[in-house]
């Protein structure tokens, strides 16, 4: 079979190639490719594929075009998008904007909701939105989905998990069952395809449509493009190997993670003392200021963004060429998300563990299980040494 290399052999009409070009976009990656036809062919599709390969186009692209051209008299949401964070959903607003030529909406936690109800009067083709505010206005009867045909579940093992469930089932159930279900992930469990199927069972217990399972083969990111880095630190020297690490290797854009949301502000207070302009963010940062920061990242204005967990998910902020782990987290899941923040998009980057003797022990076993290559390194003025070179030359 040969492999496909342009939009339009999987069906992408036109003038939605037209609006890809624009954005630099000309060839599909793999999951997209694999994707693509089975949207359009109406399936019902779950599938896993690593961070940074397309998988929010993938689904977009074949959904947007066949729902435009829907009939649609009375102006209803035809695309329901559930995303677990707001960072992720605002990144499939502005990635669904590139495409359609309809209202596309945003709702999430932390904004006005009153704003919202407003803005719903505008009749959006696309709804996108964490789970506990859609089903808030669904229940206020604002946000009606009598006529969706689509809903998309990104990364459905997060919304799928204990905190976040019974909001999403119970919006995945309001709608008709012959509904067509889209889910992706990165990381996909067992329990998440189970809990999944079962949401395509009729009440007499008949399958009211299959739900087509796709893994895609992995590109080996973790191991092909991310050079992984260990660095040993004394918990109380961390944040000072952090500084002199920034200020030595000077990386162009550095995302910086710490589970403990405490943390960021005691590693950016530190990092400003030191006269490194940085950032945090974490789950408690005001929605207003909370985008004043990503998008003075993405553009270059800072450098450095210091982040609790809450972003290690869905965060697809181009040109970030380093992380750093201040922790390794318990979930290996996370430790995948949060290097997979670089390397985005075809590219190279770097992946560096800052941790105290415990830390390094959990990072070896990782190295063993994930298949990943781990280079120790300590700074010596300033610049990232190997250890054993450095003890040769003293």
């Amino acid at each position: 079979m040969n492999e496909i290399t342009n939009f339009e052999e999987l069906g992408i009409q036109p003038e939605y190639i037209e609006k890809l070009l624009k954005n630099e976009i000309k060839e599909p990656t793999k999951v997209q490719a694999q994707v693509i036809p089975e949207i359009i062919d109406g399936k019902s599709v779950l599938f896993q594929s690593e961070t940074g390969t397309g998988k929010t186009l993938a689904y977009l692209m074949p959904l947007i075009q066949k729902l435009e051209k829907v009939e649609n008299p009375k102006r209803e949401v035809k695309l329901l998008v559930i995303a677990p964070t707001v960072e992720l959903a605002s990144q499939i607003k502005t990635q669904a904007q590139l495409i359609s030529n309809q209202k596309v909406m945003l709702l999430v936690g932390g904004a006005s909701i009153k704003r919202q109800v407003e803005s719903l009067k505008e009749k959006p083709l696309v709804v996108i939105g964490g789970p506990a505010r859609l089903l808030e206005l669904f229940h206020l009867k604002k946000l009606k989905l009598e006529g969706t045909e689509a809903i998309v579940l990104d990364e459905v093992d997060r919304l799928l998990s204990p905190e976040l469930r019974d909001e999403t089932l119970e919006l995945v159930n309001t709608l008709k069952k012959d509904i067509q279900l889209i889910a992706c992930s990165a990381t996909l469990t067992k329990s998440t395809r189970q809990i999944l199927q079962e949401t395509r069972v009729k009440t007499n217990g008949e399958t009211e449509s299959d739900l087509e399972t796709l893994f895609l083969p992995p590109e080996d990111i973790l191991r092909k493009r991310i050079t992984h880095i260990a660095i040993f630190a004394e918990n109380r020297d961390k944040i000072d190997t952090l500084r002199k690490f920034l200020v030595g290797e000077k990386p162009e854009k550095t995302l910086i993670f710490t589970s403990k949301i405490d943390q960021v502000a005691n590693i950016v207070v530190k990092l400003k003392y030191k006269n490194i302009e940085c950032e945090g963010l974490h789950g408690k940062t005001d929605k207003v200021e909370r985008k004043s920061i990503i998008d003075r990242f993405k553009s270059g204005k800072i450098s450095v963004l210091v982040t609790s967990d809450l972003t290690s998910r869905g965060l697809d902020i181009p040109n970030i060429t380093h992380i750093v782990q201040m922790d390794l987290p318990s979930n290996e899941d996370f430790f995948i998300h949060r290097a997979g923040r670089t390397a985005r998009a075809g590219k190279s980057g770097v992946n560096i563990v800052i941790g105290d003797e415990y830390e390094m022990r959990k990072f070896a076993a990782l190295e063993k299980k994930l298949k990943i290559t781990v280079n120790p390194r300590m700074l010596y003025k300033g610049k990232l040494v190997d250890p054993k070179d450095f003890t040769s030359e003293t």
